[in-house]
């Protein structure tokens, strides 16, 4: 039963995230949102909504490993392995330069991380920290953005929708991402509890592959149209409102407790590869075959690690 919940959950997730993106760009559409804020914030946090409720419903109901290791594991994997599969598919070359503002947010943002995971608890005043840090930050790219011309790539732009349809997506969404967000954690707090694996692990591999679906999705789709825009935009988008946004909503409801391998392990590597990528599109090097591969075996590596730690 715990391995139908598993399944159960990561496929609710999986399409409602997919219903509520594709609401939300409607919806940015219509308001005629500039192709930045699309991209970065509105697809970004679109792919994150998963990440949200899961570590909230698992900080909730006193999981905190899984709360704070969906988001830390889901940052990893958003790089390594979701950029490495896309990269092996079409090598990562060109993209808006405009996003390095985004990439030293990216940075401040598990930077920040990493000082907070040192204390035993991340409560309600970190979290309200972390909150107006990311307003601050989409008022910014907001103002830097305004008055830009409001073109949508392909891959952001869908058919005309109408408003009813276009608020039903978005509930619909939402109301499935619920339901996957519940299955999910309980049947991975379950069957963690059975095999004796602990919780962060458990929040680190499959609690975090699993609410990363949603960016595997839109990486895949842009790398097979040949577009690195959406899909550099997404995950930078996406590693900043895991932190930022989820992490701050969850201790602001839940102060989330904090275990030492977080501090010691979990969230260092996870700095290590955002530096990495970082290093990456700030020097314009690109993701080639070479380093795409390279970046899914240092995945695996890191899997395997994980489990001994």
């Amino acid at each position: 039963m715990d391995y139908l919940l598993v399944l159960g959950g990561l496929v609710g997730l999986y399409f409602g995230a997919e219903w509520l993106l594709r609401g939300a760009i409607a919806l940015a559409y219509k308001l005629g949102i500039p192709t930045l804020l699309v991209s970065l914030i509105i697809v970004g946090f679109g792919t994150s909504m998963p990440e949200l409720l899961v570590s909230l419903r698992a900080a909730l109901f006193g999981s905190s490993d899984i709360a704070l290791g969906n988001v830390v594991g889901s940052n990893a994997a958003n790089i390594l392995l979701i950029i490495g599969f896309c990269g092996l598919i079409f090598p990562i070359s060109d993209w808006d330069k405009s996003v390095k503002r985004d990439t030293y947010v990216m940075i401040g943002s598990a930077v920040l991380l990493l000082a907070l995971v040192q204390f035993s608890e991340i409560g309600r005043l970190a979290g309200l920290l972390m909150v107006v840090f990311l307003a601050a930050y989409l008022g910014y790219a907001y103002l830097q953005s305004r008055g830009k011309a409001v073109v949508l790539d392909d891959e952001v732009r869908h058919e005309a929708l109408g408003s009813g349809f276009t608020a039903l997506l978005i509930l619909g969404g939402l109301a499935t991402l619920f339901v996957g967000a519940e299955s999910l954690v309980r049947g991975a707090t379950n069957l963690a509890r059975e095999f004796g694996i602990s919780e962060a692990v458990i929040g680190l591999t499959v609690v975090a592959v699993g609410t990363s679906l949603p960016e595997l999705a839109t990486g895949v789709m842009s790398a097979l149209r040949k577009h690195s825009d959406i899909m550099i935009g997404n995950i930078v988008g996406s590693n900043i409102f895991n932190i930022l946004f989820i992490l701050g909503v969850t201790s602001i409801i839940q102060p989330i407790a904090v275990a030492p391998r977080f501090g010691s392990f979990d969230v260092p590597v996870m700095l290590a590869v955002t530096l990495g990528l970082a290093a990456l599109l700030l020097t314009h090097v690109g993701v080639r075959r070479l380093v795409a591969g390279a970046m899914l075996v240092l995945y695996g590596v890191y899997t395997v690690v994980l489990v001994q730690v």
